[in-house]
């Protein structure tokens, strides 16, 4: 297993989000026929500033008028993939709207990520509606930033939006990184998107520019120095400065239909959950919190791309026929059509390890049997030759578990370029020869058990620092040994009462931590065994914490941290899991 960290699949991941269709189009319908296409190219579109955003419009040859569906980028609107998609929505009575962002292709203005992109998305719609070739009916389309800049322009409420397709959305700020600073790795997404054209990505060391301290000036050693990079790293708790950027802490404020899409190994993962949960719950009619749907498959960030992650193989049905899929959505709420989308369950998700596809009438799903596995050990947890086990019993009196953790030596968090994306279910045995991990392994398992839902761990554990992190990861081990990730969590200490209330630690006391692993649905074989890792860096997942409590990226001076994990009566550490009976 390679371990090193490729910069390929953060391009992969960015191009993704250009136009989502190199990914979709392996088994996804095509038109009809081929179309006939009048295209605009270039087609300024007045902002509210004066500012004029640059669209390219594809549309029916002919009179009429049609519903338009629009995917605004900042990853340029050109290409081939482009005009394959307009290609399909154009056979099917659409009209399809491609949109360079504010300040990047050919639009004009400066670009400021997420900043202007609610009222630009209020915008472009409001004057295509207007459009003497339009229904008034627009639906917006996109993935990774063109899917959380549909959210921002959601809550703008603009009167012509009509209903969304959002692929992978990222969610707000320090939510899926709850570290007070950006992802290391979000350096290369800088460096490609400034000026106005993509940049090369291949001048750079990525590997060696990750492990570059302070954090603050990583662009200053890129050789590009960005502003939006250091804005970030200098506001590293949750206040009003990133207002622009939030939109979950306003789900009452949406009125449009969303169909949310995303993989259980999408980088982004965490958002389209949390979005679909928050709508259907803080929506303020039943019209639109019934009017919500969720699809999640067992794909990476690069969404329906392929049915095989690294050795895990999930079936031939694991990639569908996405097009249709959306053609249906939009046939529904763009055309009144009856296309039987709304009649079916809102829930529809992938069953890993079982491999089979299956409709759910809410998420979480309601017959959750939300069960405690508990930490135990004879205090040598270290390694997965340790004496750390996993199960249903509560704790009564045990030794802690120890380790040093070192920022300068972190624990790797694996990454592959065939993923698309940082993670996908790697082995992590390698990992788990270090003494700095700790291990976790329930007895083999007499039955399928199905774990399908939100993970959360509770985590009992003092530190030699004032600042320090904890990570876990669940596992499912096979009877050969392979250790799959599943997905991981993490918190950092300064934040354990919240992003918006950073207090450092006490040395020596013992501090009870919540860890969101966020979401899962594998299915445990009989003979598999379930274990949880516990560790303090996932680099280059997550920035270093670097043990001293000084200013979270502006120092370069290091501590090693003792860490004492708790797991006794009065201590207790468990992984919470969403077990889920298994029909008959």
């Amino acid at each position: 297993m390679r371990i090193s960290v490729h910069i390929r699949l953060i391009c992969l991941v960015v191009l993704l989000g250009a136009q989502f269709v190199p990914s979709f189009a392996q088994q996804t319908s095509t038109a009809q026929s081929t179309p006939e296409i009048k295209i605009e190219f270039n087609k300024r579109v007045p902002m509210r500033d004066r500012t004029e955003l640059s669209a390219d419009i594809y549309r029916p040859v002919g009179e009429g008028r049609f519903p338009v569906i629009l995917n605004r980028t900042p990853y340029t609107k050109t290409g081939a993939s482009t005009f394959k998609i307009a290609q399909y929505f154009v056979s099917h009575g659409y009209i399809y709207v491609a949109m360079d962002v504010r300040g990047r292709g050919d639009s004009d203005g400066t670009f400021e990520p997420y900043r202007n992109d609610g009222q630009d998305g209020y915008d472009a719609i409001e004057w295509l509606a207007a459009q003497p070739w339009s229904t008034g009916k627009v639906g917006t389309i996109g993935g990774s930033y063109n899917g959380m800049i549909q959210w921002l322009t959601a809550v703008q409420q603009p009167p012509h939006l009509s209903a969304m397709i959002v692929l992978a959305s990222p969610s707000d700020p320090f939510v899926e990184w709850p570290t007070g600073q950006p992802l290391p790795m979000d350096i290369s997404w800088y460096h490609f998107t400034s000026g106005h054209v993509l940049q090369n990505m291949e001048a750079v060391d990525w590997k060696k520019l990750y492990q570059h301290l302070p954090l603050l000036t990583m662009d200053e050693a890129m050789g590009r120095p960005n502003r939006f990079w250091k804005d970030e790293v200098e506001h590293s708790k949750l206040d009003s400065w990133w207002e622009y950027k939030r939109y979950q802490n306003k789900y009452d404020r949406v009125r449009v239909p969303v169909l949310n899409i995303s993989g259980w190994y999408d980088d982004e993962q965490v958002g389209t959950p949390l979005n679909f949960i928050g709508v259907t719950t803080k929506a303020t009619t039943p019209e639109i919190r019934n009017s919500q749907k969720l699809l999640v498959g067992p794909w990476p960030h690069a969404i329906n791309s392929t049915t095989k992650l690294g050795q895990v193989e999930f079936g031939p049905t694991a990639v569908i026929d996405m097009n249709a899929y959306w053609l249906r959505w939009f046939d529904h709420w763009l055309k009144g059509n009856d296309s039987g989308f709304m009649k079916e369950p809102p829930v529809r998700i992938f069953v890993m390890g079982e491999n089979v596809w299956r409709n759910e009438n809410e998420w979480p799903i309601a017959r959750t049997q939300w069960t405690k596995y508990f930490l135990h050990s004879g205090g040598q947890a270290n390694t997965l030759s340790g004496n750390g086990t996993l199960s249903a019993v509560e704790p009564a009196s045990e030794p802690t578990d120890s380790y040093s953790y070192d920022p300068m030596k972190p624990v790797t968090f694996i990454t592959d370029p065939s993923f698309a994306q940082i993670g996908g279910p790697d082995d992590y045995r390698e990992v788990e020869q270090r003494s700095d991990v700790l291990v976790y392994t329930s007895e083999a398992l007499t039955s399928d058990t199905e774990v399908c839902g939100p993970l959360r761990v509770h985590l009992s554990a003092a530190s030699s620092a004032r600042d320090t992190d904890f990570m876990a990861k669940l596992i499912d081990v096979w009877p050969n040994g392979f250790a799959e990730r599943l997905n991981d969590g993490m918190v950092r200490a300064r934040f354990r009462e919240g992003m918006d209330k950073p207090s450092l630690i006490e040395p020596g006391h013992v501090y009870s931590y919540e860890l969101d692993l966020w979401n899962t649905c594998q299915l445990y074989q009989k003979g598999h065994r379930i274990r949880l890792e516990i560790s303090s860096s996932a680099f280059p997942k997550y920035d270093r914490n670097l043990n001293t409590g000084e200013e979270l990226g502006q120092s370069t001076k290091m501590a090693v941290a003792q860490q004492k994990i708790y797991h006794d009566l009065e201590h207790p550490s468990y992984v919470l899991l969403p077990i889920v009976p298994r029909r008959q």
